[in-house]
């Protein structure tokens, strides 16, 4: 049986202004709070139900008050300063690992498992979202090369990412095309997340 993968999320703190705040000319500083706090704990719900172990890498506030948040199934682990592909290779590992961010209010525990038997048999899983980016990305081992000088927030991510798997020489197993909420004209799928109390 092999060992399953790390599921890696990246997670800050639901401090009003720190989070989402691509989404407060909509929905105020409170509100865009409001959905990314609801956000991470439905992801962290879903990956703990997936069976796999989970580590959440934090930022915003102290492992305390996250454990007090988020409960005792995760490992916490704090992020380490500087930008996204810092914060990505520090948190690989020589063993399988998935990374995810908390904005994909579609994710399954279905698409989680595909993820997870899909890096049993590839170099590589990645789910792309419908941005051009991708919601999650994983790895037999780490690859720095996937990850760095990368153009983040860009409609280039994935295909950038698929480019440099085929130069590698890396099998690649590709999942469902999602969405993730990050601007004002997303919440229009999910009506629901402008409502929440």
């Amino acid at each position: 049986m092999p060992v399953p993968p790390t599921l890696v999320l990246f997670a800050k703190f639901p401090v009003p202004g720190y989070a989402k705040t691509r989404l407060i000319p909509a929905l105020g500083a409170e509100g865009a709070s409001r959905v990314h706090r609801h956000l991470t704990e439905r992801t962290v719900a879903t990956l703990l139900a997936a069976g796999a172990p989970v580590e959440i890498r934090f930022a915003g506030a102290d492992e305390g008050e996250f454990r007090a948040w988020l409960g005792d199934g995760p490992v916490l682990v704090e992020q380490v300063e500087g930008g996204l592909t810092e914060r990505l290779c520090d948190a690989s590992r020589p063993a399988p690992h998935i990374f995810l961010g908390a904005d994909t209010p579609d994710l399954t525990v279905t698409i989680v498992h595909s993820a997870i038997a899909a890096l049993q048999r590839h170099d590589v899983v990645i789910g792309p979202a419908d941005d051009g980016g991708y919601y999650l990305i994983g790895m037999q081992r780490a690859r720095p090369e996937l990850l760095s000088d990368m153009a983040w927030s860009t409609d280039a991510v994935f295909p950038e990412t698929m480019r440099r798997c085929a130069q590698q020489g890396l099998s690649v197993a590709t999942l469902p095309v999602l969405a993730d909420c990050d601007r004002p004209s997303d919440l229009a799928r999910w009506p629901d997340l402008e409502a929440l109390p």
